[in-house]
Order: C-alpha cells, then structure tokens, then sequence
C-alpha cells in the first residue's frame, strides 16, 4: 500500500510539473516581407558583363584616365566595335560609350533577346537632369564579348 501511495504521489507531482511548466516555444509563422536583394545578385551572365563594363570605364572616365579607359573597351569589346566607337566619337564630338559629352550619374541593366548566337542587353543611362538614354549592347554568346552597341531605337 505504501508503494502505492508512492507511486500516486510521483505521479501526480510529474503531472503537477508537466501543467506547471512553461509551454514550448512555439515558432509562429509570419508573413514573409519581400526583401530587395542587391541589384548584382539577380543579373544574368551578359547583364553582369556590360554592368561591369560600364562601370569600369565610367570610373576610368571620371578619374581622367582615359589610357584606362581605352584598356577596358579593349578587354570587354571587339577589335571592331572600337574602331566603330572611335570613328562615332570623331562623328558626333561625344563619349561613344555614354553616346554624350559627358558622365552618366547612374545606370541600370535589362536582358534583352538571344538568338544566333548573340544576346542584348538594355542598358539605361541616368542624367543628373533626371533624364535616359537607352544603349542597347549585343554580345556573342559564346564569350560574352560586346560587340555592338547602338542608341536603342525611339
């Protein structure tokens, strides 16, 4: 009988804990808030090539080093899309890249359409004024080398 009692003591004791006790943490599920993610985290292949192009010359640009400049049109474009550039500033008295006289304040890249064995990128040029310019770059698939580059159509 005393083992009895014994055992219905601890057990009403465990039982008394167990509704004593704090209640598990219980995670609770929140709505999800979309978070941007920083722009170079979602770019393709060719929209990281002509977003680091452009940014790498710009810099020279604005550092007034052109010979840098020239370096950097020479690694990420074709030997022919340059001698096209260089003839184009001649033309229009111009940066051919920023196809204007002067340094965008910021920029932003869109993919554009593959096929034939090249893809474009829409590459959107912001003035201080507040206003664009849309350059369309194409680049080969293969290398992503940029190998024309043209004011995007109005």
């Amino acid at each position: 009988m005393t083992r009895l009692r014994t055992a219905a003591a601890a057990v009403l004791a465990l039982s008394l804990a167990g509704l004593l006790a704090p209640a598990p943490a219980v995670a609770l599920e929140r709505p999800r808030q979309h978070q941007r993610s920083a722009p170079d985290q979602r770019l393709t292949p060719a929209e990281r090539q002509v977003n680091a192009f452009f940014a790498q010359y710009r810099e020279d640009v604005l550092s007034g080093d052109l010979d840098g400049a020239r370096q950097v049109r020479a690694q990420y474009l074709t030997d022919d899309l340059n001698a096209r550039l260089d003839q184009w500033a001649a033309e229009n008295d111009a940066d051919p890249v920023f196809r204007a006289q002067n340094v965008p304040a910021g920029w932003s890249v869109a993919q554009g359409d593959s096929g034939a064995g090249h893809t474009t990128v829409l590459l959107t040029e912001q003035w201080d004024d507040g206003s664009t310019t849309l350059v369309d770059y194409q680049l080969r698939l293969p290398d992503l080398v940029i190998d024309d580059l043209e004011n995007a159509p109005a």
